[in-house]
């Protein structure tokens, strides 16, 4: 569940639920006591100030824990609209920025269509970090040496940003710097081919940091990134292929000549017809030809086969069936029925049904592009 917090540039931005279980837990943690001698470290290498986090009362502990955590998640914003900035310069719309327990998302309305574009994009957010970062440190230079606390919150933020910057940049797909990765493989392979280079890196990387995160230093953080890491790179790597595999077709293109059934039919006389047109769905038609509904192979489970030659199937159509344009992409309509847990729609035109079309449409022209197309 999201939240819409803000609108930056007419971006919603948004909050998911786990950020309000998660901040508070990151706040504790920083606000530790072994934890802040630990950053105190870090700051004491950046910062002309020095700070000593012994000689800290415990409520400037909380604070510094508190306004970092919250600190944190403004930067990773901050990154995320650097990204939103570059592909606005490409006219690709921004359709949302999402916080969540991992970090950020900036929702694209679409792919980039260049590795040029790809390249810019993703680098634009580790560039906002380092500025970030890198204006943190410089503001260490002003700030009096009394204010303890607001060192140590922007000391932290200095690192933050720039730890933020550097490991976004590993090649591990769908981050950063695995986007770099398939933008410059892009260059001279095709974009399917370099996008399954990239999520063969970031699925190794994600094995790393699950040996890490368990075996060397036990951290569920990283577990939980190596886990974000595996699935969004097989995923994306999935729809990738699924795009240049149906890219070219409409939803219309995918729509066979087959039987359809009247709907004053009886079931009985259903089977067959299936059967001639190997499907588990046909279309219902009225007595002028046009279609009112679908009959699926679920439907007909329902019924026992001492009604079979007293219900029609009129009775059993489903009326209320998704409905997709036909010139609607064959990708695009893959999406609104898995979207809609559905396996079967109607295809309009001019908003008239000229047709089903079902997941195991979807399958057979996969299979034949499948073994005739080479990537």
């Amino acid at each position: 569940m999201n939240y819409t917090v803000l609108r930056v540039w007419g971006i919603p931005i948004r909050l998911n639920i786990s950020l309000f279980v998660f901040l508070p837990i990151l706040a504790w943690l920083i606000g530790s006591g072994e934890q802040l001698s630990v950053y105190a470290t870090f700051i004491n290498g950046v910062s002309p100030t020095a700070v000593d986090a012994a000689a800290l009362e415990d409520s400037d502990r909380w604070l510094i824990g508190a306004a970092a955590a919250v600190g944190l998640f403004v930067s990773v914003t901050l990154h995320e609209l650097g990204h939103a900035w570059a592909a606005m310069r490409y006219d690709i719309e921004v359709q949302s920025i999402t916080l969540w327990i991992l970090g950020g998302l900036a929702s694209l309305a679409r792919m980039p269509e260049e590795w040029s574009q790809e390249f810019w994009i993703a680098v634009a957010g580790p560039i906002t970090s380092l500025l970030v970062g890198v204006g943190c440190l410089g503001a260490l230079y002003v700030i009096p040496e009394s204010a303890t606390v607001v060192v140590f919150v922007i000391g932290l933020l200095a690192v933050m940003n720039i730890v933020l910057a550097l490991f976004n940049m590993l090649p591990a797909f769908p981050m950063d710097g695995g986007r770099v990765l398939r933008a410059l493989l892009a260059r001279n392979r095709s974009y399917v081919s370099a996008t399954r280079i990239a999520a063969r890196a970031g699925i190794a990387f994600a094995i790393v940091f699950i040996f890490l995160g368990v075996v060397v230093a036990f951290s569920p953080i990283l577990v939980l990134v190596a886990l974000f890491i595996y699935v969004a790179a097989t995923t994306e790597s999935r729809t990738v292929v699924l795009g240049e595999l149906l890219s070219g077709l409409s939803v219309a293109d995918l729509l066979a000549e087959s039987e359809s059934v009247p709907a004053d039919a009886t079931v009985e006389t259903v089977f067959d017809r299936l059967l001639r047109a190997r499907r588990t769905d046909l279309a219902v038609v009225d007595e002028t030809g046009a279609i009112v509904g679908a009959i699926t192979a679920s439907a007909l489970r329902d019924v026992r086969p001492a009604a079979y030659d007293t219900t029609t199937v009129g009775e059993l159509a489903t009326r209320d069936l998704p409905r997709i344009d036909g010139e609607t992409s064959a990708f695009d309509a893959l999406y609104e029925l898995r979207a809609g847990r559905t396996e079967v729609a109607f295809v309009e035109r001019d908003g008239s049904p000229i047709g089903l079309v079902s997941t195991d449409d979807f399958t057979a022209v996969l299979d034949l592009r499948r073994d005739t197309v080479a990537f």
